[in-house]
């Protein structure tokens, strides 16, 4: 057995056993970590201290076994020794990773929470302003609907008064027609005749001025509705 002694820290076996110990309870805690992982609601800040501090005992240990293995003089024990220490640190090193990689995920866990919470408050005021750009372009629509129908209306009433045009036009050729018939029977000259033709031809000029302007203001009203 390894029994040399350095100041008060105890022989080699003591500080061994010690430190199996505390790499158990290290163990312990890792996996508790892990399965706390998975787990948001839970505060692991103090038990990953505690992890802290068990890492930093066992480093502590592992040095005091490497000054008390070098002490011993029997060689085998001393080999035995060596073993030990080596043993210890590569699981203090061990766990001293696992530690780290968990703090780094739980770092990146609260970071991605962090993000997540800031876009979602920043969406709920982006959210309003869509929603306010969807009731403009709702009252939008509603208003190109309103300039249709009033536009349709509007067409539909120059179609009527082009229409009474027509029928206003056949009664005067007719009327025209049976004019002339009574002015040819009762023998007016042809003067007469000539005056009404040219009266006539007024007329015309007329009723097709009056629809031009009537086409003209239906056209200039739909691009102003547009």
């Amino acid at each position: 057995m390894a029994t040399a002694i350095v100041g008060g820290g105890g022989s080699l076996s003591d500080v061994y056993i010690s430190a199996q110990r505390i790499l158990l309870r290290a163990r312990d805690g890792i996996e508790r970590l892990e399965r706390f992982e998975s787990a948001s609601l839970v505060d692991s800040s103090d038990l990953t201290s505690s992890v802290k501090r068990d890492v930093t005992e066992l480093k502590s240990l592992c040095s005091n076994m490497d000054s008390l293995w070098r002490s011993i003089s029997v060689r085998s024990e001393r080999d035995l020794g060596r073993r030990k220490t080596e043993k210890v640190g590569e699981e203090a090193e061990s766990l001293n990773q696992s530690l780290e990689k968990y703090t780094w995920r739980n770092q990146r866990k609260m970071l991605e929470a962090k993000e997540k919470a800031e876009l979602l408050n920043r969406g709920s005021g982006e959210g309003a302003h869509i929603l306010q750009i969807f009731d403009d372009e709702a009252q939008a629509m509603n208003s190109v609907k309103n300039s249709k129908r009033l536009l349709e209306d509007s067409f539909a009433s120059g179609v009527a008064i082009l229409s009474k045009y027509a029928e206003q036009r056949d009664r005067l050729k007719r009327a025209q027609r049976k004019a002339l018939d009574v002015l040819n029977t009762v023998g007016l000259s042809n003067s007469v005749l000539r005056l009404i033709e040219r009266r006539n031809r007024v007329d015309t000029w007329i009723k097709y001025v009056g629809m031009i302007v009537t086409i003209v203001i239906l056209y200039l009203f739909i691009k102003w509705t547009r």
